[in-house]
């Protein structure tokens, strides 16, 4: 059966320049990603043509970026994408580009971006511990550091706890060079770099200081009851069995653990990843969330969507 054609306008008067993007490239976008429609912009009213159910996604798509325009935000081109792509697939934008959570030195928002991101964010605040759980580029550590460091500016935390496991493609700290602290940093380097996107240098250094930031090798953790802390395990695919127990029996009262890793691409030698085991082990326990993000929440580079995706077919994944 043919759909129904049919047209709608909008008018977004002084909000056109925000939502459509400057020269009308954020338009550009949508046109790209709904070829079978037809948008044309006239003195700040946009006119859509095409099958009723298209129409009915643009109206939406428009509807929320009103909202994230009235919200103080000027969406981006890239931004836009991202919103396009999850309503052609018919999701739920609630929560994607709300409040910021953080902003950079640059001025750039740290919004959620997608979905998964959203649902991802809203999990954190409202657990105990969570696991974020997916490929590379969907954001599960820079969104973490992100609302740990807003716990932390408001006081609804002491101290912010960053820890990884110290695995890497085969090598063990014992045969690199220099002392213990030249052996961790290249480990602890991505965590280094999202406190520094939100935190000026001298700053996070004074925190350092003062102990109300901790960035160590998760081996630091044992023994330790880690009380009115906000505590992030990074790459914890690379955590055993073992490992995996021993920090998260290190929750203290008033405490938050995030959890994140991608279980496509544990680099253990030895011993079972203790993210996998673990998604058996505690999957039924209320104040536990997992949340699995996906090729649909990666907001790096375009690319990165289809190397996953590639790598995914090559797999059998899909």
């Amino acid at each position: 059966m043919v759909e129904r054609s049919t047209h709608q306008e909008i008018p977004l008067g002084e909000e056109a320049t925000a939502v459509l993007g400057q020269f009308d490239r954020n338009l550009a976008v949508i046109r790209e990603l709904f070829a079978d429609v037809r948008l044309t912009h006239r003195g700040g009213t946009v006119r859509i043509e095409g099958p009723d159910s298209e129409v009915e996604r643009i109206q939406n798509l428009f509807k929320k970026l009103r909202e994230v325009v009235k919200s103080g935000h000027v969406p981006t081109p890239d931004e836009v994408r991202y919103l396009s792509q999850q309503i052609k697939e018919s999701e739920n934008l609630e929560g994607v580009l709300s409040e910021p959570i953080q902003t950079t030195h640059w001025g750039e928002q740290i919004r959620p971006k997608t979905v998964g991101q959203a649902q991802y964010v809203q999990a954190i605040r409202e657990n105990d511990i969570v696991f974020g759980i997916g490929p590379s580029g969907t954001g599960k550590t820079y969104l973490a550091v992100a609302v740990a460091i807003d716990y932390l500016k408001r006081g609804l935390c002491h101290r912010l706890i960053l820890t990884r496991p110290a695995v890497e493609a085969g090598e063990e700290l014992g045969f690199l060079p220099g002392d213990i602290e030249a052996k961790v940093s290249p480990y602890l380097r991505p965590l280094y770099d999202a406190i520094f996107d939100m935190i000026p240098y001298e700053e996070v250094k004074r925190l350092m200081e003062n102990g109300r930031i901790e960035i160590a090798p998760l081996a630091f953790m044992r023994g330790r009851t880690l009380n009115n802390s906000f505590i992030i395990l990074d790459e914890a695919q690379n955590t055993t069995a073992t490992q995996m127990k021993m920090f998260l029996t290190r929750l203290g009262f008033k405490s938050k653990a995030v959890i994140t890793g991608d279980i496509t691409q544990i680099d253990l030698q030895r011993g079972k990843s203790g993210l996998k085991e673990v998604q058996k082990i505690l999957k039924d326990i209320e104040g536990i969330a997992f949340v699995y993000l996906d090729k649909r929440d990666v907001v790096r580079h375009p690319l990165v969507k289809k190397i996953i995706e590639a790598y995914e077919k090559s797999e059998g994944k899909s």
